[in-house]
């Protein structure tokens, strides 16, 4: 494959401009001893890159990705965990014109394969630990980052050539595609406040002016680094690949979230910056005594940040951001710098640089400071749409935006201040579970004729899932049955961990779930 050369550009994509204007700089490191990527070239423990080799590795995949038959607009799915192939493929896409569609890897097959359906997938892309799955949900071809097994049948599929090496691919010439802020760049999945798989269409301008607003909060140069420890189907790991791209800063990655090593990576690499849920923070500061002083910003989402984890932060100098954000707004809405959060505790801060926050009430009319109502947001963040569901997008928005479905207020000095969801979503370790679609696998259980799905305050994940289960007469069903059945039909982190049984579902006069009843009851089967 011939070298192109930048001239042949007109509008490169952001790693490509990168390459241009700092082709030296450090662009990607990884952290842990010896890397998992068997893509990397040109050797197998390769560990770091500077823009222009990160640029010439990206050329490479997408040339292979082109052998394979993508094109510009093609919709392609990836399901792995943060990869250094991962990060490869993110770039590549964008140098290709195809919509880069992250799949969550942690999620039961029933719920890959609706995501997929919903997707309209044209290649799927896979490591080994995921080859299976990859092959299972979709019609889809298939590619792997590793050499395809050779001694079983990927998938269980009785085509043992199903799944293509992508590193064995010859490269094809390509033309680069031409980005503009209105050309679809990804779809990522939220169960928003449904429960059902909804596609949310980002555009390049959405990620654009939600990484320069971010910048302007937390004060980003060139020369910070970027610890990415978050999963990078989730918005808070793909935006840092993304975003390191425009601002010319390293992203050091850790293939495996682990606090000790993480925090280490933080000291040895000299990081400046991390994006963290309130989970991982506490088990990093359980794991050392103190943070490295290289650290400015730690970006603290995905779940309100407990008062206890604020204190220590203070005591011990983190530079804690307390952030409020969706996937629909390309990551952050707000976000407090550590001073306001420090002394304002709970506050997600002010919104950012162009966005707006406005608080309506039942009516849909705004209210006033310090009223409570609906947070709903507009500005050049917000998504496009959820693709393929115009109705789904349609009451999404109101006069005044973006309907967050988020219970909170804003104060006298416009800090905003979130204080649940009107859907009662749970929120466990940083991932959101809709209580409507736990409900549904466990009546489809033989022997359960009802249930209730409510969170349970949990010290190690922010909240865990609790079911009250209402059993067919006449069935002798236990908690490990529930368990069992829930295990193959749902993630590990939407199952019930705390299961109760009744006779009936406590409800109130007018026969809705009593919420907070259930939850009692919950708590009670716990203290028993």
């Amino acid at each position: 494959m011939t070298e192109r050369k930048f001239t042949d550009r007109t509008t490169m994509d952001w790693l490509a401009e990168r390459a241009r204007t700092s082709p030296e700089a450090r662009a990607l490191v990884v952290a842990d001893d010896e890397s998992t990527d068997s893509e990397a070239e040109p050797t197998d423990d390769r560990t770091e890159w500077t823009y222009r080799e990160l640029d010439a590795a990206v050329e490479e995949t997408a040339g292979r990705l082109s052998a394979l038959g993508v094109r510009a607009g093609d919709h392609l799915g990836v399901v792995m965990e943060t990869r250094v192939a991962f990060v490869r493929l993110v770039h590549a896409a964008m140098r290709l014109g195809a919509v880069l569609v992250p799949l969550n890897a942690r999620l039961a097959r029933p719920e890959l394969s609706r995501q997929a359906e919903v997707a309209d997938l044209n290649l799927v892309v896979c490591e080994s630990a995921t080859e299976a799955d990859a092959v299972a949900i979709s019609e889809a071809p298939v590619a792997s980052v590793d050499a395809p097994a050779t001694d079983t049948p990927a998938a269980d599929s009785p085509d043992e050539g199903a799944v293509a090496a992508l590193g064995e691919q010859d490269p094809a010439d390509f033309e680069p595609a031409q980005w503009s802020r209105d050309r679809t760049h990804a779809m990522l999945f939220t169960s928003g406040t449904t429960g059902d798989p909804k596609a949310v269409a980002l555009s390049m301008g959405n990620f654009l002016a939600s990484a320069t607003s971010s910048a302007f909060r937390l004060g980003v140069t060139p020369d910070d680094s970027w610890l990415l420890c978050l999963s990078m189907y989730h918005m808070g790991g793909l935006s840092v690949v993304l975003r390191s791209a425009l601002y010319g800063t390293a992203v050091v990655l850790q293939e495996d979230f682990d606090p000790e090593c993480a925090a280490d990576a933080i000291a040895e690499y000299g990081v400046t910056g991390v994006s963290l849920v309130p989970t991982m923070l506490r088990r990093m500061l359980d794991a050392r005594e103190s943070v490295a002083t290289s650290l400015r910003f730690v970006l603290l989402g995905g779940a309100p940040a407990p008062d206890e984890l604020l204190s220590r932060c203070e005591a011990r100098g983190v530079p804690v951001h307390p952030t409020y954000g969706m996937t629909e707004t390309a990551s952050q809405i707000a976000t407090a710098r550590p001073r306001e959060a420090f002394a304002h505790r709970g506050t997600v801060g002010r919104p950012l640089q162009w966005t707006d926050v406005t608080v309506v009430g039942d009516d849909g009319d705004p209210v006033s400071a310090v009223e409570t109502g609906e947070l709903v947001v507009s500005g050049p963040t917000v998504m496009r749409g959820y693709y393929g569901d115009s109705e789904a997008t349609a009451d999404a928005f109101g006069e005044y935006g973006l309907h967050t479905g988020d219970v909170g207020y804003r104060d006298e000095e416009g800090r905003v201040w979130v204080l649940n969801r009107r859907e009662d979503r749970i929120i466990t370790g940083g991932e959101n579970v809709h209580p409507g679609e736990v409900v549904e696998v466990l009546r489809d259980h033989p022997e359960v004729r009802d249930a209730a799905v409510v969170g349970l305050d949990d010290d190690e994940w922010g909240e865990r899932v609790g079911a009250l289960v209402v059993p067919e007469e006449g069935a002798d069903l236990s908690a490990e049955d529930i368990a069992d059945f829930c295990d193959d039909r749902l993630a590990g982190y939407k199952r019930p961990r705390t299961v109760a049984f009744a006779e009936e579902l406590p409800r109130t006069a007018s026969g809705t779930v009593e919420r907070e009843a259930v939850r009692e009851r919950l708590r009670n089967a716990d203290s028993e």
